[in-house]
């Protein structure tokens, strides 16, 4: 049964054969990680994971360009399938093209539900922080993020060009 954990050094090897499925230049959305992050050691990546939790504590101060946000990763046992995060509020980048909430599923994971289940139970987390509506953003041509944004109640505001390419943007009430 799959469960959203706090991100975790204990599933090093387990993402580390993740990240192999998605590929070395591959954006794992959701997952926080960054180019100057160091996750190929197991210190790199507990500091890594460190900070991917203290990114929730609004009282820690980040550096421009981030806002607070709280990352999950969608583990069974100690496998982890994929990462979900959940940013507390938007700046002008996120409300153009990124959006409150980021996910992404390991390739041998997909076509299980598992993106939709996470959503589900992240939408529940927003409303705990007093969102009332969230913004979802994905490819025009991601059929499954589609399909996982429009079964949790999304409805399509427009398709735009961003700083990122083209997105849909959908708003889901809370």
């Amino acid at each position: 049964m799959p469960e959203l954990i706090t991100p975790t050094p204990r599933l090093y090897a387990s993402w580390l054969a993740a990240q192999e499925e998605w590929g070395p230049d591959a954006h794992m959305d959701g997952a926080g990680l960054g180019s100057e992050d160091d996750v190929d050691s197991p210190e790199g990546f507990a500091a890594w994971t460190q900070r991917l939790r203290s990114y929730g504590d609004r009282t820690v101060p980040l550096e421009p360009g981030r806002v607070h946000a709280t990352y999950w990763w969608i583990a069974e046992g100690d496998e982890y399938l994929g990462a979900i995060d959940l940013r507390h509020y938007l700046n002008g980048f996120l409300l153009d093209a990124g959006g409150h909430i980021g996910y992404s599923v390991r390739p041998s994971a997909r076509r299980r539900g598992l993106a939709t289940w996470a959503l589900g139970e992240v939408k529940h987390e927003a409303r705990l922080l007093g969102i009332d509506r969230v913004l979802l953003t994905c490819d025009p041509g991601n059929r499954a993020s589609i399909r996982t944004i429009e079964g949790n109640g999304g409805v399509l505001e427009d398709v735009r060009e961003t700083l990122v390419g083209p997105k849909r943007r959908y708003w889901i009430d809370l």
